[in-house]
């Protein structure tokens, strides 16, 4: 996963000279630009072909203009003020990159499970119940790493090295495969041993996914906040004590809290739990067999197999009680690496994975490999296991959303609850695709399950939950086309509200009307809609691959056979049912899996697929590793440092004024970096934000982190702040943070978009829809950007003052001087 090169910049330029000191200027003034998802060169982002990299390296860095990388140092013009110099700061590499990083998205159930812990239903009280909450999800993760360990052992173990290796009629068509077979009458032959030697495949996996979260921590999430800046506000700097640094943290918004972008310690003890869990999950597939077969002949062998068993359940349940006890501390900044544990838990994992391999590989002459493993019992106890977490999850959401109901939070509170379950769903499609696809290969090209009694086979349950798909698929069209009906009629209806906006055939002068341009401007109000509709959506989804997938586990249970099979002698009609599902369901299965690989390798070689999913992407790896620590990694906890030092370091150095103006992805980045400011530098600092998704997909889907009181306050500690926004962005909104009318208003818009409805003087060429992007080209933004230079100007009142009786304890809530500075150089949209 090597990291990007740099984007491109002007190679005859040579890099700057060290950095001096500059003289504090309060009139300097400099823009901070942050781009959003996808990322923009640094060219695209300053509008020139010549810039240099003043800080940073290939995966994120601060770049200028070649004509402003002095400019804290020029001169002002006679009689004038100087022009803000511009900057951009370019993370697109911490998320987007070469062709390895595609591999990322095999992690993606880990990441969605991450984000359910995040979704957590806002509420002032209850802290048993949110520290329930979640523990509840790091469950759900830590049964997912089960999950996958255990698919790469039923691939491994069972079809390849059990099934297929101990049947001569298939190792006869696998080459590779001859000297395992019992035919050869080798030293491999042995069941016992074949398994010890295929365990090395899932032992190499769980290796690779603690190797890769391990150096993805060091790579991108190990970043320290400026110094001082977390004794600041834990009040440590003052000579107070941690727990009362702690306790004054804990008033903080969470976003604000000193250690919230920094959770070393909670990420290592998951990581050695999660890794220990996955070695676990190897050594009992390995170990139950020859236990099994020992028992049948009974003596020592048989002791020491209970007693091996018994070694890994305890190690298992101290697992367990890691996840369980590993919540997150936030309130100050915690740095401990708990060594003894994370390094203790996973070597006694490995030590006993070592010792199951040792006593499978013990020689047993006359033991044969028949039938298949303990697939089925396993698949099914993860399956309910994460169905009852599932529904513990949702009962605790619901507890907690009751407490505030807060409005606008997505699902009342059940979407942490319904995305769990979606990755739970996601990481059964790719598991089973992949056993599935494995059988399929082996058994000669039948169909998975059904190949005849000496083909591989993988375990019912998969054959089950293949089949409940189809039915899942045609379930989803009822929603769907609710949806797209609903669409139609709502494009119809805001046909007469765009004419109205543009004053279409309503003055002399006006616009004649145009009917496909109408139509053009209105479908896309309408469809843009859609992301206001899409919890419901998940809701649906979620709650039928709930239902159907506790379905596919009673039926495997009862039937005890695979759906066709399960079928026979009900019937001509019913017999061809089951069987079309399980072929059907099959083939998806195998292609869920093929088009996620596709799909990834796509979204970072082509741009125009890598925006269509990249909001979901970025939003996913925004949030720092809580529940799952195989998630991809965090680039928030590189990219939030970054902004913090930069404001901090510029504002102290100069005493100038910055505007931080962030557009989409950007903005959370900003609002982000705001939250860990000091007062000084948030006294020098305004922030303009456009396109931005805080309210309408964070503010719904994270309500305790980026909820309308969690945004209000933030604009009490930011009062110059302004936002654009448009109703044909499918992804910004208003913020609507507000308290009253005692806030300045943040909100600007909606902006017309497209400027122009028809050809004028002042556009002669037909105006493009632009959606989520061009804000930059409005003139509304140049408008609100020079005002918050103006504001942020020494004498006035506002910002500065705002910080100042913030350090002396003067109530947050400021009359009219805010309000008026606020307010000061606005237009109608």
């Amino acid at each position: 996963m090597t990291p990007p090169p740099p984007p491109p910049s002007d190679a005859s330029v040579p890099p700057p000279l060290p950095a001096t000191r500059p003289a504090r200027d309060p009139e300097a003034a400099l823009e901070l630009l942050v781009h959003g998802v996808g990322g923009h060169t640094p060219q695209e982002m300053l509008d020139s072909a010549r810039t240099v990299r003043v800080s940073g390296d290939e995966t994120a860095a601060l770049y200028r203009r070649v004509a402003d990388t002095d400019a804290e140092s020029r001169a002002a013009p006679p009689g004038g003020r100087r022009e803000p110099a511009q900057e951009a700061y370019c993370w697109s590499g911490l998320t987007s990159g070469g062709a390895t990083r595609a591999l990322w998205l095999l992690l993606l159930p880990f990441m969605v499970a991450n984000l359910a812990h995040w979704m957590r239903p806002d509420t002032s009280g209850l802290p048993r119940a949110r520290r329930l909450y979640g523990a509840l999800v790091r469950l759900v993760a830590l049964s997912l790493t089960v999950l996958f360990a255990a698919s790469a052992c039923e691939v491994a173990l069972d079809l390849t090295a059990w099934q297929c290796a101990g049947s001569a009629a298939c190792a006869a068509h696998r080459s590779w495969l001859a000297f395992l077979s019992p035919a050869h009458h080798g030293w491999w032959s042995q069941p016992g041993r074949r398994l010890a030697l295929a365990a090395a495949v899932p032992t190499a996996l769980v290796t690779l996914l603690w190797y890769l979260s391990r150096r993805t921590w060091a790579m991108y999430e190990n970043q320290r906040t400026p110094d001082g800046a977390e004794e600041d506000r834990a009040g440590t700097a003052r000579g107070t004590g941690p727990d009362e640094a702690s306790e004054h943290a804990a008033d903080l918004p969470a976003l604000a809290r000193p250690g919230f972008w920094y959770g070393r310690r909670v990420v290592a003890r998951l990581r050695a739990a999660h890794t220990a869990a996955g070695f676990l999950t190897v050594g009992a597939a390995v170990a139950d067999a020859a236990v099994r077969h020992d028992t049948a002949a009974g003596g020592t062998p048989a002791l020491l197999g209970r007693l091996l068993q018994a070694a890994l359940a305890a190690c298992a349940l101290a697992a367990v009680l890691v996840v369980c006890r590993s919540g997150r501390s936030e309130s100050v900044r915690d740095p401990r690496a708990d060594g003894a544990l994370t390094t203790a838990l996973p070597a006694a994992s490995l030590a006993l994975l070592a010792a199951s391999l040792l006593y499978a590989g013990w020689s047993r002459p006359g033991w044969r490999s028949s039938g298949t493993l303990t697939g089925d019992p396993a698949f099914r106890a993860v399956a309910l296991a994460q169905a009852v977490l599932a529904v513990a999850l949702a009962v605790t959401a619901l507890v907690l959303y009751r407490t505030t109901r807060r409005t606008g939070t997505a699902l009342r509170g059940l979407g942490g609850p319904a995305v769990a379950v979606l990755a739970c769903g996601t990481a059964g499609v790719m598991t089973g695709g992949v056993a599935q696809r494995v059988a399929d290969w082996l058994d000669g090209g039948a169909t998975p399950g059904m190949g005849g009694a000496a083909a591989p086979a993988p375990p019912t349950l998969l054959s089950w939950q293949a089949s409940v798909i189809p039915a899942l698929l045609v379930l989803l069209l009822v929603p769907v086309a609710f949806l797209a009906v609903r669409t139609v009629r709502a494009a119809r209806a805001e046909r007469a509200r765009v004419e109205a906006d543009y004053g279409v055939g309503r003055a002399p002068d006006g616009p004649p009307a145009d009917a496909v341009r109408t139509r053009q401007i209105a479908d896309r109000r309408a469809v843009v809609r859609l992301t206001d509709r899409a919890p419901r959506l998940v809701g649906v989804l979620a709650g039928a691959a709930l239902l159907l997938g506790a379905a596919a586990v009673a039926l495997s249970w009862i039937s005890g056979e695979v759906p066709g099979r399960a079928a026979d002698g009900a019937g001509p009609f019913t017999e061809a049912v089951a069987d079309t599902a399980q072929g059907v369901g099959s083939w998806l299965v195998g292609f869920g899996f093929l088009a996620f690989v596709t799909l990834g390798r796509l979204a970072y070689s082509r741009p125009g697929i890598r925006q269509t999913i990249g909001i979901l992407w970025d939003v996913g790896t925004f949030w720092p590793r809580a529940a799952h620590p195989f998630a991809p990694p965090c680039y928030a906890e590189r990219a939030v440092p970054d902004l913090t030092w930069r404001i901090r370091t510029w504002t102290r150095q100069t005493g100038g004024r910055l505007v931080l103006s962030a557009h989409s992805q950007g903005t959370v980045l900003a609002a982000a970096a705001v939250w860990q400011l000091d007062a000084e530098a948030r006294g020098r600092t305004a922030l303009l934000t456009y396109g931005s998704p805080l309210k309408r997909l964070y503010g719904r889907w994270f309500p305790a982190y980026f909820g309308g009181p969690q945004l209000t306050a933030l604009h009490r500690e930011m009062r110059l702040w302004r936002n654009l926004f448009r109703d044909t962005d499918p992804i910004g909104g208003p913020v609507g943070a507000t308290d009253g009318g005692a806030l300045p208003e943040v909100d600007r818009g909606p902006l017309k978009d497209p400027l122009a409805y028809g050809r004028s003087a002042a556009h002669p060429l037909p105006e493009a829809v632009s959606g989520h992007g061009g804000y930059q080209s409005d003139p509304a933004f140049a408008v609100e950007r020079a005002a918050l230079f103006t504001s942020l100007l020494p004498g006035l009142p506002g910002q500065q003052r705002r910080a100042d009786t913030r350090e002396s304890g003067e109530p947050a809530h400021e009359g009219g001087a805010g309000r008026s500075q606020g307010s000061s150089g606005r237009s109608s949209a």
